[in-house]
């Protein structure tokens, strides 16, 4: 008789999309075990109407995914890193990281809409709406709330001209033909973890099974992205973000710094070797924070 195993995921399309590589996985991999996919709402897919900062954060993403883990209704949750809080329960750890995708933010134009100077771009991200308003200074970010496929039949409307979206789900929801153009991720530093499914599971979770699902090069990344982002205390609505890119033995780190009390931000970079990647997330945001250097 095979052994159950139960992967929990958030009931969106691109949810299930994404929860279905790690299902596909094990079913290949392990094929002595017999994957399923229990799918739920969360409570931040349930408010639409108003933004995270308003309604308790990306918190609100993982709570009943968390609550399955603990009553052993699931026995691994996939999660998109970047909509992880940055203090995960030391009884349900992150497993493992997958290869990164397109870490990229991208622009998605509206039918009939080209590029101008004032576009009305819907973006709910401080991050996002920061930077591009230093690439468009004439443009309007509006907030914009529900899943890939909501945010899409509202751009398609007209509410918007256009969308700023991480490239990675349009890619992974086989959307790639609808970008318009790709931001560098020195126009628009991503956010931390973007582009890496995050699998999370109890503490004493059998982590060989992961074992080709896993990635090592995201995992040092997220481990930057996210240490970089924790030492400056930013929340799930702050627009601080980093982004780590692996060369060799090397790890080249950009984050971005925002400064609540005033409004202003500026952006820094550091290099070192990937095992220090933690140390170096901290070095760098560190250095941001007290105007220097890293």
């Amino acid at each position: 008789m095979k052994k159950k195993m139960i992967v929990g995921s958030r009931e969106s399309q691109l949810a299930v999309v994404q929860s279905m590589t790690l299902v596909a996985h094990l079913r290949s991999a392990h094929p002595e075990t017999e994957a399923e996919l229990l799918t739920m709402k969360t409570t931040g897919d349930k408010i639409l109407d108003r933004t995270l900062d308003k309604v308790g954060g990306k918190g609100l993403f993982v709570k009943e995914l968390d609550i399955a883990l603990r009553e052993r209704r699931a026995d691994v949750t996939v999660h998109s890193l970047k909509d992880m809080p940055m203090q995960t329960p030391e009884d349900l750890p992150i497993l493992c990281c997958s290869r990164r995708e397109d870490p990229r933010d991208a622009l998605v134009l509206r039918a009939g809409v080209g590029m101008k100077p004032n576009l009305i771009i819907g973006s709910s991200s401080l991050r996002r709406a920061l930077q591009l308003k230093a690439l468009f200074p004439e443009c309007e970010v509006r907030p914009v709330r529900g899943n890939l496929q909501t945010r899409l039949r509202k751009l398609d409307e007209g509410q918007f001209d256009a969308l700023a979206l991480a490239a990675a789900g349009l890619k992974r929801m086989g959307l790639e033909g609808r970008i318009s153009r790709y931001f560098s991720v020195d126009e628009i530093i991503p956010a931390a973890g973007q582009g890496i499914l995050a699998v999370q599971g109890r503490a004493d979770f059998d982590r060989t099974l992961l074992e080709g699902y896993a990635d090592a090069d995201a995992w040092c990344a997220a481990t930057a992205e996210r240490a970089f982002v924790r030492a400056l205390d930013g929340g799930c609505t702050s627009p601080v973000c980093a982004h780590g890119a692996l060369e060799g033995d090397s790890i080249h780190l950009t984050g971005l710094y925002y400064d609540a009390s005033n409004g202003s931000w500026r952006k820094g970079s550091v290099d070192g070797p990937r095992g220090e990647a933690e140390r170096l997330g901290i070095q760098l945001a560190r250095a941001l924070r007290d105007g220097r250097e890293a």
